[in-house]
């Protein structure tokens, strides 16, 4: 196929962008919460769960999409993902309409948490085989629309929300969401197989250490290094997620530096800042000293925060804590894919990538669970934050005996069971 004919990369990444700026509002959840809760006298737990709902089935649909795209392309999927999204969101406006909070959970929880795991996993997956010379960097890129989705949301969604109701709010960005997706859906195409940009060659040391073998997805589940790299990203969203989940309530802590209500509302924009760019940065970083070496510098870098915050009453010093936190929580997310696509190969990225991505819903449980019971216990967060730096103390291990799988070993026991199976 001559190359003209093809798809221009840079329209499939712009709409990548588009789609990830649509379903990252997720991270904007806290804009409806209390509102919710003035309006309908709903807990606080009850009212909270829709946002655990969403990340829980947002890792069911990286599987199901993930899976899916290996085998009918991206284009379908990303489209019925969008269709998901937005039936999600209408659904969850008619659910504040009839004040049914279990209506919303299956629309905001379930539809639309499925529809954005398949929505994103699309580009990432797609993303990797076009940009072969930017792997890592474009990846980032595309996820970076993710984490800046509350951003865009919560400034429109909240005077909405006030002149107009929550049930118009979920229905408006509903309709908006449906049809942002499903168009920016249409631009997604695989290139063909073993396609290169004209004229490139890897040379960086990065590039050459990528593997050449194309892993099935379960060719890859059986190695050691697809469970390594889940641990990884599993860690790293604990050690971020754990904060991003008491941002607030921790910087209004006379433990740390008693900020008024409205200045820790600007800590949670000051992260989903940070995570968005940490996304692109690391990212970009990745592509020149290698993934593992990024991911032992997010551990690393961590760890010194965390020993250090519990000391920290200075509110610029504290922001400063805060800001890398959030610039290492997205840079797990940015690097990963890459990292999945070196291990294992771009062809089957779609199906691997998303169960990796399960990570993602298991980590959003535990350690947001641990600080809200120890802070709700002893009347600090210190006990929690020493916690997860011992854990990315003991992290670091894990990037340094990242190993690729050795492609002429799983070709051989590939063959080994294929011949068994006849």
């Amino acid at each position: 196929m001559a190359s003209d004919r093809l798809p221009n990369r840079w329209g499939i990444a712009v709409a990548a962008v588009l789609m990830q700026l649509c379903l990252g509002a997720a991270y904007g959840w806290s804009v409806f919460k209390i509102p919710l809760m003035k309006i309908e006298h709903w807990s606080e737990t009850s009212v909270q769960l829709n946002f655990t709902l969403t990340i829980l089935f947002l890792g069911v649909g990286t599987v199901i999409g993930g899976l899916w795209q290996d085998r009918v392309g991206p284009r379908k999927v990303a489209t019925v993902a969008g269709v998901l999204y937005g039936i999600g969101y209408l659904l969850a406006g008619w659910g504040a309409s009839q004040h049914s909070l279990t209506t919303i959970y299956w629309g905001y929880g379930v539809l639309s948490g499925i529809g954005m795991g398949m929505g994103y996993i699309t580009p990432v997956a797609t993303l990797v085989k076009w940009f072969p010379d930017k792997r890592g960097l474009m990846t980032g890129v595309a996820v970076c629309g993710y984490g800046a989705g509350a951003l865009v949301m919560a400034p429109i969604a909240a005077p909405t929300i006030v002149s107009h109701g929550v049930a118009y709010t979920f229905a408006a960005f509903g309709i908006v969401y449906l049809i942002v997706v499903v168009i920016a859906a249409q631009f997604y195409a695989n290139p063909p197989q073993g396609w290169r940009p004209a004229g490139w060659q890897p040379t960086s040391a990065v590039a050459k250490a990528a593997s050449t073998y194309e892993f099935t997805t379960r060719e890859a589940a059986s190695t050691w290094q697809f469970y390594l790299l889940w641990a990884m990203l599993f860690l790293n969203v604990s050690a971020g997620i754990m904060i991003i989940s008491q941002a607030s309530p921790m910087a209004q802590s006379k433990e740390f530096v008693g900020m008024t209500a409205l200045q820790a509302a600007g800590m949670v924009g000051l992260i989903s800042i940070f995570n968005g760019l940490g996304r692109v940065f690391w990212a970009w970083v990745s592509d020149m000293i290698g993934r593992a070496r990024v991911y032992f510098l997010l551990y690393a870098i961590q760890a010194v925060i965390f020993f250090a915050l519990t000391s920290i009453h200075n509110a610029t010093m504290f922001s400063i804590a805060f800001a890398i936190i959030g610039l290492c929580y997205g840079g797990g997310f940015g690097t990963m894919p890459s990292f999945t696509a070196d291990f294992f190969g771009a062809k089957y990225m779609g199906g691997i990538y998303g169960w990796i991505l399960l990570a993602w819903g298991a980590a959003a449980i535990p350690s947001p669970i641990m600080i809200a019971r120890l802070h709700q216990t002893t009347g600090t967060f210190s006990t929690s934050v020493h916690i997860i730096a011992i854990v990315m103390v003991c992290s670091l291990v894990l990037p340094l005996v990242a190993r690729r799988p050795n492609r002429d070993t799983q070709a051989l026991r590939t063959e080994n069971l294929a011949q068994a199976s006849r």
